[in-house]
């Protein structure tokens, strides 16, 4: 029943917001499950759904850079093994460009927080997790959707 509720068009997509944005945060949260069962219980839903949760997620990409732009003398703790060395050559680099795959499993949500260690620039970081987000959800959403059309 709560999740019923919680499906309705004026719940729903806030709480698809909530969980796309704290997915999107260093904690293990899928937000695509709840993107996939609010559209199947809402098609109509399709473009506001994808939209919201691209925000969501995008916001919390932002606030994940925050955190690394603030935690940057803990990380100098680790600065000195040669993953790290290469990995952070390879992002600066590519600049802001490396936020596109913020979308990622397991890598996009620190790839976000150490755009911002690294003191990208914010507002192009953002532009490319929002494009590199709303790609994921576009494409996994509308694979889910041919997979499990409605009956």
């Amino acid at each position: 029943a709560a999740m019923a509720a919680l499906a309705l068009p004026q719940f729903g997509l806030s709480t698809l917001f909530v969980v796309a944005f704290v997915s999107a945060t260093l904690l293990p949260l899928g937000s695509e499950p709840a993107l996939f069962g609010l559209l199947k219980l809402n098609p109509e839903l399709f473009w506001p759904a994808v939209l919201v949760a691209t925000a969501g997620n995008t916001l919390g990409g932002a606030l994940t850079w925050w955190m690394g732009y603030g935690a940057h003398k803990v990380a100098d703790k680790y600065s000195h093994s040669s993953h790290h060395l290469r990995a952070i050559a390879w992002l600066e680099r590519l600049g802001p460009k490396a936020c596109l795959l913020s979308w990622l499993p397991l890598v996009g949500d620190p790839l976000c927080a150490v755009a911002g260690w690294l003191r990208l620039s914010f507002w192009p970081c953002v532009l490319f997790m929002a494009i590199g987000k709303f790609g994921r959800y576009l494409c996994m959403t509308v694979a889910l959707l041919y997979v499990w059309p409605n009956h």
